[in-house]
Formats: C-alpha cells, structure tokens, sequence
C-alpha cells in the first residue's frame, strides 16, 4: 500500500489530514465537476429531453440536438446551465472531498496494510458512497431546479427565478420530490466511477511496475488518470442510467403525486420496463459521462498539485 502524503503522522495507518487539506480536495473536486458538468450542459439538455419529451423519443442525439435548436434556438441547449454548474460545484467537491475522508477512515478502521489491501473493494464502495450521500443532500434542490427548466419549457428564465418559483409553489418537498431517484442515480455512478477508477489505475501501475511507475513525466501521469477514468466513466454511465431516466421523469411531474416519491419510482419503473429504462438515452449518456469522469479525474489531480494538496491514499495491490 502507498499512502503518500505530506502531512505529519501519529502512529496510524494513514497520514493525518487537517481541515485545510480537505479544503484543498474540496476546491479541486469543486473545479473538476463543475467545468465539467457546465461544459457539458448541450449534452444533458438533448439527454434529458429524449428521455422526457414523447417527440424526441426514439431519436439519436445528434437528430434530437437539431431538432431542439430548430424548435427553440441555439440558447436552448443552454438551458440549465446556472442550476448544473453551481450544483455540481457544491456536489463535486462534497464528493470528492467526502470520498477522501471516508476512504481515510475505513482505511484506519482495517487495522492494518494487509486487510486493507485485502478489502479495497468494499472500502473503495463505502467511501465513494458514503461521500455521494451527502454531497446530493446539497445538489439536489439545484438538480430539480435544472430538471424543471430542461423539461418544461418557459417554466423560467433561468436558476434564481427557477429556483424562486420552485421554492414558491412545492416548497421543500418539491426541492426533495427526487432525492430518493437522486441516491439511486448518483450513488451507483460514484461507486462507479470511484472504485473502477481504482482498479484501472492498480491493473495499469501494476503492468508497468512500481519502476516505471516512480518515474512517470507529468504527461503520462495524465494519461494514466485520462484511462482509467474514461473505464471509470462507461461503469458510471451504465450503473446509473436507470435512476436518471427515473429521476427526469419524477421531476418533471410524471407518476402518482399522491405516492410517496419511493413508490412513484417503482411504479414508473415498471410503466417504463427494462429497455426504456437501460436503453434510452444510453449512447448519449455513456458518452457524455466518459467525458465527464475522465476529465473531472485529470482536473482534479491537476488542481490538487496546484494548490499543494496531499496525495490520496492507496491501497493497490500492484503485485499479482
């Protein structure tokens, strides 16, 4: 196990992170997805809307892109930017941040090197879940508002109006409508995206050998976080893809609204079936997300070494 990192130690397992060192990863995460995510704005506009809209159905993205510019205008595609990126700017660093601190307790709580590497898998799960959890407690009002502007045209003009209007006829229930579909969506696709990233960088560092590995330029270093998180973001793209279709649907007003937000779920799920819950939408969405998780790795490694932030720690197992 490498667990490199400046910070000072005290007989643990791990290295001590202060509070100013899980600023550092809150920046960085914060930069990651919320570039990322805004830039990504036209794609989950042409995403959500094949999923919501019955004219869009069944429709490649590219078509579904063109019709909505030709329908609406060029600015449409833009809808929801306001919401994504202050939304993803708060979940992103509470994500990767929370991923972090969980990973460091878990990692302490095996007692040892050797359990730990021996369980990475369910630390890598916990930890990525556990930090997911609360960073949507933050996002999830913002991702309704952004849901609402996408799928109901002219609902506002954009987040603060939005926002006010959401607040002003649904109240707290209406910022929270979705949080059960949210858990289910983002949880997997942190799983996802944390833990296959691990494996791809542990079965990666491992070919080359720790040799190799202690002598990688700053290029390859990128390159190596570009791999493994493009592997990381088709897991986090297909992990999440049903709740998402879900989680569009409920927020724009679909299902019983006299059920719990848990039962609407479930009925929807069995409304839609399988294929329209794992396959609409999917090209779009792994391709979007690939590029999502990807560069939010390479971001974040970058803004980490910008900001002098201590290594994470790891737990590969880099010998067969």
């Amino acid at each position: 196990m490498a667990a490199k990192a400046a910070p000072p130690t005290t007989g643990k397992l791990t290295p001590d992170f202060v509070a100013s060192d899980y600023m550092k990863f809150f920046g960085a995460g914060a930069l990651a997805a919320c570039g990322t995510h805004g830039a990504a704005t036209p794609i989950d506009v042409v995403k959500t809307r094949i999923q919501v809209d019955d004219k869009l159905k069944g429709q490649n993205m590219l078509r579904a892109g063109r019709s909505i510019v030709a329908g609406e205008g060029a600015a449409a595609v833009l809808t929801g930017f306001g919401p994504t990126a202050v939304g993803y700017l708060v979940q992103g660093g509470g994500k990767f941040m929370g991923y972090e601190f969980f990973k460091k307790k878990f990692v302490d709580y095996a007692g040892t090197e050797e359990m730990a590497i021996k369980y990475r898998m369910p630390i890598y799960l916990s930890a990525s879940a556990a930090g997911e959890f609360f960073a949507d407690i933050a996002l999830c009002p913002l991702e309704a508002t952004r849901i609402r502007l996408v799928s109901q045209r002219g609902y506002a003009t954009g987040l603060i109006p939005g926002f006010a209007r959401l607040a002003r006829e649904e109240g707290f229930r209406g910022f929270y409508s979705g949080f059960v579909p949210l858990i289910f969506k983002q949880i997997p696709y942190a799983v996802g995206q944390f833990s296959v990233h691990e494996f791809a960088n542990e079965a990666i560092f491992r070919a080359m050998g720790p040799e190799r590995k202690a002598k990688l330029s700053h290029l390859e270093a990128t390159g190596v976080e570009l791999a493994s998180g493009m592997m990381a973001g088709v897991a986090a793209a297909v992990l999440s893809h049903p709740a998402d279709t879900l989680l569009s649907a409920i927020n724009k007003g679909a299902g019983d609204k006299s059920q719990s937000t848990t039962s609407r779920m479930f009925s929807l799920a069995s409304e839609f079936g399988p294929r329209r819950l794992m396959l609409t939408g999917l090209g779009p969405r792994v391709v979007m997300t690939v590029g999502l998780v990807a560069g939010q790795f390479v971001i974040y490694a970058q803004c980490k070494t910008l900001v002098g932030a201590p290594p994470g720690i790891e737990i590969h197992k880099e010998e067969s």
